[in-house]
């Protein structure tokens, strides 16, 4: 037997904050080395932070990363181990995202990335070069000052593996992984027995299932151990990546982090045998035909062992069921960890948020309540860096830290209630029972009195009082009374967050939370400028469906029963007056339903479909219930109201990216804002089809065949209808 122990991890690194990240790093190594591993995977760019984006762009960024590995490589963190250590690196006039392979205080080679991640969220080409020399390594001529400090002149660069006496090692980064001819499948029929992939993957709902069959299959029916690394939490941007680092051993998950904690390091460590991999290998007689006519990939010679004989003290790591969490989990863990590290970091004392008492806001103030959760019970399984950080927050002394929940929230979380006369009971009393249950200082305001006040001085400048429609007014004057509501409220908020902590004698200020939903801004359905106006969001990437789900889960795991019959109750913006035979509801005032938003959602952004791909995906999809008239004045409306409403996407709240349809506008779903709302040739050709559909409606609705058509081809040969609600290649 060939035992070998290794170690990989999930750090969560802070973009450009070099003192913090070189310390996760040390840290993680040393957990390693006290492990007995050696060989240490960390994630991808991890000296920087993976976020720093245009800061790639500055030479700083690159100089100061070279000293941080000088740092390492000066002390004996790399004694005795293999440390795989992300970084960029500018060769000639070319910068690279590069993987840093270090044994005992020297370089062994350095890796550049050969496919970047240029798609969803991800600009790599916009900050790196890929490597395109495969047939070579070259000699890279390392800084004068780092060639000095290491007494050593030159590194291999490039494409290939390091062969020690008794194993061979290669990184694949990230990206790589998923590309159509991965590294991984020419590196294993070159011997290499075990494969670093350093990563900097982010939470989309969904999606962690896709990442870790890749794992698996790439061990599956090649053989090999594959490690893999994540950054954790918030770094500075939308994104929470969310860990989840692993061993798989011949397609089998053998050890396997968390995916959402708020502990900056964590290491996890297997011990697997070698000879197991080279057995599968020789047992598949494909794979030995193959490697029999390999193309020759370079290689390093490191003249080492690094694997142990034999050895009963030394156990060998078992398959494990892998863990997922449900979607109503990943709700509440992924945004309520992304909150706790923009908290902390940002220097604020606490949120504030505004809660009417509906599904949206109602979701927000439960993860803020797990959030506090999730913080109480790491300080209770003995976190010194969260207990530090919560004390800080909570502005605790004489030695007192967070052992409650509901005190803490008390200390870090306001909620307003800002009603009008056009606000039911109901709603009020629905937000007051939430905040008791969560903990939060909850404030009860009437914004009536400003309201009339602004009607006021209109009437004075121009003579007219707009009234609603149910009073007799026009649309644009029941537009004007609610946005007059919607915007004071947002004015208030940002008031209230700026001075109650000095009212109530506390240091800083407070944070405020939007909660305005992924669907609604899709189709514009909130008012610019209003309570969506905060400082960050941690639901705007998440559909309507989604939060009612998770407020059904949530009233049971986090002891916030009030959230049933918050979910039970119909959405209402409650902007209009309530009179007996007319009460406001959101899915009417939109002229579609969530459900219906969502389908929208998908096929535009993951399906790439016009108004004339949609139509058709719907008639396949509805036709059964629907005319292709009527889906076309469907298709119609929802383009309409998108595209009149997408400029709002330009100053959407930063929001937690969770949904593989976000419209967000900063750097996940890039459109004009300004549009023909009227779509004159799309919506002409869509007319076209309607009337050719007319002409063969009979056989069309009796062949009896187009749900299992549009499931399987769909029409011009995009096959998207069934896949729409799943999304298997959601983050890919």
């Amino acid at each position: 037997m060939r035992l070998l122990k290794v170690a990989t991890c999930n750090l969560n690194q802070w973009a450009m904050d070099f003192d913090c990240n070189l310390n996760n790093i040390k840290e993680s190594i040393t957990r390693a080395k006290e492990a007995g591993a050696v060989i240490r995977l960390g994630p991808e760019l991890e000296i920087t932070g993976y976020g720093c984006e245009d800061h790639f762009l500055e030479l700083d960024t690159v100089n100061h990363a070279w000293e941080c590995l000088k740092d390492i490589l000066l002390g004996d963190w790399t004694d005795g181990i293999l440390c795989s250590i992300g970084m960029p690196i500018i060769k000639g006039s070319e910068r690279y995202n590069c993987q840093v392979l270090c044994f005992n205080r020297k370089i062994i080679m350095i890796r550049p990335k050969m496919w970047l991640a240029n798609d969803g969220n991800y600009r790599e080409l916009r900050w790196f070069t890929t490597w395109k020399q495969k047939d070579q390594l070259v000699e890279f001529q390392l800084p004068l000052e780092i060639s000095e400090a290491l007494s050593q002149t030159s590194v291999p660069f490039g494409y290939g593996y390091i062969q020690f006496l008794d194993t061979a090692v290669a990184a694949e980064i990230c990206e790589e992984l998923f590309a159509p001819n991965p590294p991984h499948t020419e590196l294993a029929l070159n011997g290499v027995e075990v494969f670093l992939n350093a990563s900097g993957s982010h939470h989309q709902l969904r999606k962690l299932d896709i990442r870790l069959r890749a794992f698996i299959g790439a061990t599956h029916t090649r053989g090999g151990v594959y490690m893999y690394s994540n950054h954790q939490g918030c770094d500075g941007a939308r994104l929470y990546y969310d860990g989840c680092c692993c061993v798989v051993v011949n397609g089998e998950v053998v050890a396997q982090g968390s995916q959402f904690s708020l502990k900056d390091v964590e290491v996890v460590v297997a011990q697997v045998d070698l000879d197991a991999v080279a057995s599968l290998r020789g047992s598949i007689s494909s794979f030995q035909e193959q490697a029999s006519c390999k193309t020759k990939v370079s290689s390093v010679a490191v003249p080492y062992n690094i694997c142990q004989p034999f050895n009963l003290k030394m156990l060998l790591s078992s398959p494990q069921k892998i863990m997922y969490h449900s979607p109503e989990e990943e709700i509440a863990f992924g945004p309520g960890c992304w909150l706790w590290d923009y908290l902390r970091r940002s220097g604020a004392s606490g949120f504030l948020l505004p809660l009417s008492g509906g599904a949206d806001s109602s979701s927000v103030a439960a993860i803020v309540g797990c959030m506090c959760q999730l913080v109480v019970k790491e300080i209770a399984n003995g976190d010194e860096q969260v207990k530090a950080d919560a004390i800080r927050v909570g502005n605790y002394t004489d030695g007192k830290f967070p052992i409650d929940s509901k005190e803490f929230a008390k200390r870090i979380f306001y909620t307003v209630y800002m009603g009008s006369e056009n606000s039911s009971e109901a709603t009020k009393m629905r937000a007051k029972v939430l905040a008791d249950e969560i903990g939060s200082w909850h404030l009860d305001v009437c914004i009536d009195g400003v309201v009339s006040s602004l009607l006021s001085l209109f009437q004075t400048l121009t003579g007219k009082r707009p009234r609603y429609k149910v009073d007799g007014g026009s649309n644009v004057e029941n537009l004007g009374l609610q946005n007059i509501q919607a915007r004071i409220r947002m004015v208030l908020a940002f008031m209230l967050a700026s001075l109650l902590p000095w009212v109530h004698n506390k240091k800083g200020f407070y944070l405020v939370l939007g909660s305005s939903n992924v669907d609604e801004a899709l189709r514009g359905y909130l008012t610019k400028y209003d309570c969506s106006a905060a400082d960050i969001n941690p639901i705007g990437s998440i559909s309507k469906q989604d939060l009612r789900k998770f407020l059904r889960w949530a009233a049971n795991h986090l002891g916030y029963s009030s959230l049933a019959d918050i979910e039970a109750a119909p959405p209402t913006a409650e902007l209009e007056p309530i009179r007996s035979n007319y009460s406001q509801l959101d899915e009417v005032d939109m002229g579609m339903t969530y459900e219906e938003l969502s389908v929208y959602g998908r096929l535009r952004k993951i399906f790439r479909c016009g108004p004339v791909s949609m139509f058709k995906n719907l008639c396949y999809k509805w036709g059964g219930t629907l005319t292709p008239s009527e889906v076309a004045d469907k298709v119609k409306h929802f383009f309409k109201y998108y595209s009149i409403n997408r400029h709002k996407m330009t100053v959407l709240t930063p929001s937690y990216h969770a949904e593989s349809y976000s419209p967000e506008d900063n750097r996940f779903d890039l459109r004009q804002f300004l549009y023909n709302a009227r779509w004159p040739y799309q919506f002409r050709k869509v007319d076209e089809l309607v009337q050719e559909l007319n002409g063969d409606k009979v056989a069309f609705k009796e062949s009896g065949n187009h749900e299992k058509l549009g499931a399987t081809a769909g029409v011009g040969g995009m096959g998207v209808v069934a896949a729409a609600a799943g999304d298997p290649k959601a983050g890919l």
